[in-house]
């Protein structure tokens, strides 16, 4: 797909991957929505790409749903979809304080795996409305699992559970959405600079990057966006999950 004059949301846009992914968009000629719970960050984004910030709760049936709508009365159909939107919070099954708070793992499974379903679902049905274009293709949707859910670490119980979950609906979706010409993939990052990791002291930044076979450094968001934007380009992508890790494989802790 060519991204010139094209709507694309982005979940998570304020920061990190979907900052970039949203950036990479804008400057292929894309009209780009960035969805969001910190508006401020969103707003700058949006601001200096050109694009739309839109307050959304992915966990949300309402909030998401109203999210959409104003996607396609401000821009238009959207044409392409990226999951970026996303929470970590780790708990041992069993810890010193006894076990994993329940409300502490539904938290994560509901923002991370509910809400990455919850906006596919609700972008999907204005995507297969679009006119077709070559081979057909209405829409691209993409999402980010991780790593942890092949190499969930110490405290990863939810964390990898939601992300295997992204994993595992992600042939299941592609196929349910083919006859409407729309493609699903999704990409696993391994260890990624992101704001999170910008707030770790930089001698543990360095040590994280070099457990990365190679590049022994941090993935950068920009590396991410650009294998966005091939899976975009590509049609025979689909249905497929795509590590982007270095080669990586997450030791216990």
């Amino acid at each position: 797909m060519n991204l010139s004059g094209q709507v694309a949301i982005v979940t998570g846009g304020g920061s990190g991957l979907g900052e970039a992914t949203a950036r990479a968009m804008a400057a292929q000629g894309a009209k780009v929505a960035l969805f969001d719970i910190g508006m401020d960050r969103a707003e700058k984004v949006a601001s200096e790409i050109g694009g739309l910030a839109v307050k959304c709760d992915v966990s949300s049936d309402e909030s998401a749903t109203a999210a959409v709508a104003e996607v396609a009365d401000k821009l238009g159909t959207p044409r392409v979809l990226v999951n970026c939107a996303g929470i970590v919070l780790a708990a041992k099954t069993l810890g010193k304080e006894g076990p994993h708070p329940l409300d502490t793992y539904r938290k994560v499974i509901e923002i991370n795996l509910l809400g990455t379903f919850n906006v596919i679902r609700l972008v999907a049905d204005r995507m297969r409305h679009a006119e077709p274009q070559e081979d057909g293709e209405r829409g691209v949707i993409i999402n980010t699992a991780s790593v942890a859910a092949y190499d969930g670490q110490v405290g990863q119980a939810a964390y990898s559970a939601s992300k295997g979950g992204i994993v595992g609906m992600t042939l299941p979706i592609a196929r349910d959405l083919a006859r409407d010409g729309i493609r699903v993939m999704t990409i696993a990052p391994g260890i990624f600079w992101t704001p999170m990791m910008a707030s770790l002291p930089e001698n543990a930044q360095k040590s994280l990057g070099e457990q990365v076979p190679f590049p022994s450094r941090l993935g950068q968001p920009s590396e991410y966006a650009e294998l966005a934007l091939h899976i975009i380009g590509n049609r025979m992508l689909n249905g497929e999950v795509i590590r982007l890790d270095g080669a990586i494989r997450m030791a216990p802790r």
